[in-house]
C-alpha cells in the first residue's frame, strides 16, 4: 500500500506542482503555511543529555482544544520533557499559541506527507515519542515513525458511523496506519470494537475516555470566564454552539417567540463555519432581530451577537443560563456537550449526536440534557427552562456532575506514555 501511494505522489506531483506553485505564489493565506509545511524556516531542536522530546500533533481547533488537558497533565508529571506541538490547520494552530503557550517548548507546523519533507522534519526535530489526536492520519508519517523505532500514541481516538465506513471500504489503506500505532487510546468500547472489526490488533487499543471530560480540572478557579465583548443589559442567556447551515432559522424562530414572553432573554450563535457570520445576520433580520457580528464589533447587538471567530465559545458557555450544541438537528453527527455542561448549564441538542452518542446518552439518563426535534419542541423546552429556576438549576448541576463523574482520563493516558517513553 505505502509502496502504491508513494507512486501515485511521484506520477501526480509533476502535474499538480503549477497550480500548487501559483496558489502558494499568489494567495497570501497559504504561502507562508505551505513553505513552513515544507520545512523553509524550521530550526534543529537542541536538548540536553538524555533529554526526551514528544511531539504532539492535532488537527484543528477542536482537536487542540481535546489536548488541552493531556498537555497539562504531561508537563505537570514529566516537567523535565520538551513538548513540541503542531496542527494542520491556521485557526488550530492560533488556538495552540494562544492557549498552549506556558506548557509548550515549540510550536511547528505538521509537515507535508512527502518523504524528503518528512526525514527533514524528524531530523530537525528528533522527537522520541509522538502523541496524535483524534485524527489526522498520514500514511508516509505514519511509517517513517515506525522505521525510526519512535514510538507513536493515538489519544482520544473515536470513530463516527460516517468514518467506519469509509475505513471498511478502504481498510487496505487504514488498517496498516492503525497497526503503526504502539497503542491507541479510545473514548469508547464502540470506537474499541470498530478497529477490532476492521482487523487492528486489539492488545494495542484501550478505552481510556474522552479527554475533554478533564477539561474542568483546568478551567479558572471562577467559573465565568473573563469576555473579551460586551453585550446589551439582560436577565438570561441562550447560547447555540457549532452550529450548521439549517440550524439558525429553526433557534431564531424559537427566540423570536419567547422574547414575547421573555424579553431580558438574550442569544450568542457561534457557527460551527465562522464564515458564515453575515448569513446569519441576514437570517436573523427576516425575524426582525438584529444582531452583530464578532468580527466586525467587540460588542452585541440588540437581540442577539454572532460569535464568527475562534476560541470564545468556551467562555460564552460559562455564562449562559441554557446551551444548544449544533450539528444536531441536522445531519452532521453533533458536537461536544461536555464542553457546556461542565459549567452546570442544561444542554439540548437535536436527534443526531451519533458522533458523540455515549456522553449524550449519559447526560440524557441524568436530565441534564434534552433532545428536542424541531422548533416547536425547542421553544417548549426552553420555555419551560427559562420559566422554572428550580428545575433549570437541577438539570445544569446534573449535566455538571455528570461530567465530573468521568474524570481521570488524564492520569490513565499518562500511566501508559510514562510505560512506553
Amino acid at each position: 500500500m505505502i509502496i502504491l501511494y508513494n507512486i501515485l505522489q511521484i506520477l501526480l506531483l509533476p502535474l499538480l506542482f503549477i497550480p500548487l506553485a501559483a496558489i502558494i505564489i499568489f494567495v497570501p493565506k497559504y504561502r507562508m503555511r505551505s513553505l513552513h509545511r515544507l520545512g523553509f524556516g524550521l530550526q534543529s531542536i537542541a536538548k540536553a543529555n538524555g533529554q526526551k522530546t514528544i511531539w504532539i500533533h492535532a488537527l484543528s481547533v477542536g482537536e487542540v482544544t481535546s489536548a488541552l488537558p493531556l498537555v497539562s497533565g504531561i508537563r505537570k508529571e514529566m516537567n523535565d520533557v520538551q513538548l513540541v506541538f503542531s496542527a494542520s490547520s491556521k485557526e488550530g494552530a492560533k488556538t495552540a499559541e494562544k492557549l498552549l503557550s506556558q506548557d509548550i517548548d515549540y510550536f511547528v507546523s505538521f509537515p507535508f506527507d512527502i518523504l524528503p519533507v518528512i526525514h527533514y522534519f524528524l531530523r530537525r526535530i528528533q522527537p522520541d515519542f509522538f502523541i496524535l489526536v483524534e485524527t489526522d492520519f498520514w500514511p508516509n508519517f505514519l511509517t517513517t515513525l515506525r522505521q525510526k523505532n519512535i514510538p507513536s500514541m493515538l489519544v482520544n481516538g473515536r470513530i463516527s458511523a460516517k468514518s467506519m465506513q469509509s475505513y471498511q471500504r478502504f481498510s487496505f489503506f487504514f488498517k496498516p496506519q492503525f497497526n503503526s500505532f504502539q497503542i491507541l487510546c479510545m473514548q469508547t468500547e464502540k470506537d474499541r470494537n470498530n478497529l477490532i472489526h476492521l482487523g487492528v490488533d486489539g492488545e494495542k487499543i484501550k478505552t481510556l475516555g474522552n479527554l475533554k471530560f478533564d477539561n474542568a480540572l483546568f478551567l479558572p478557579s471562577k467559573d465565568k470566564q473573563a469576555l473579551s465583548f460586551t453585550m446589551p443589559q439582560h436577565q438570561q442567556l441562550f447560547v447555540a454552539g457549532s452550529t450548521h447551515k439549517g440550524e439558525e432559522e429553526i433557534l431564531l424562530k424559537s427566540f423570536q417567540e419567547l422574547k414575547s414572553t421573555f424579553p431580558d432573554l438574550y442569544l450568542i450563535i457561534a457557527p460551527r463555519d465562522i464564515r458564515r457570520g453575515k448569513e446569519i445576520q441576514d437570517i436573523a433580520s427576516t425575524y426582525q432581530l438584529q444582531g452583530n457580528m464578532r468580527s466586525k464589533i467587540n460588542a452585541g447587538g440588540r437581540d442577539l451577537f454572532i460569535l464568527d471567530t475562534i476560541g470564545e465559545l468556551g467562555g460564552a458557555y460559562s455564562h449562559c443560563d441554557i446551551a444548544f450544541v449544533g450539528g444536531s438537528l441536522v445531519a452532521k453527527g453533533g458536537h461536544n456537550p461536555i464542553e457546556p455542561a461542565i459549567f452546570a448549564t442544561p444542554v439540548l441538542f437535536g436527534p443526531h449526536m451519533e458522533d458523540f452518542s455515549e456522553i449524550s446518552e449519559k447526560l440524557l439518563r441524568v436530565q441534564g440534557a434534552f433532545t428536542v426535534f424541531d422548533d416547536e419542541e425547542l421553544s417548549i423546552t426552553l420555555h419551560r427552562l427559562l420559566k422554572d429556576d428550580t428545575s433549570r438549576n437541577s438539570a445544569g448541576i446534573a449535566a455538571q456532575t455528570c461530567i465530573r463523574e468521568q474524570q481521570g482520563v488524564i492520569d490513565r493516558h499518562l500511566s501508559f506514555l510514562q510505560e512506553l517513553l
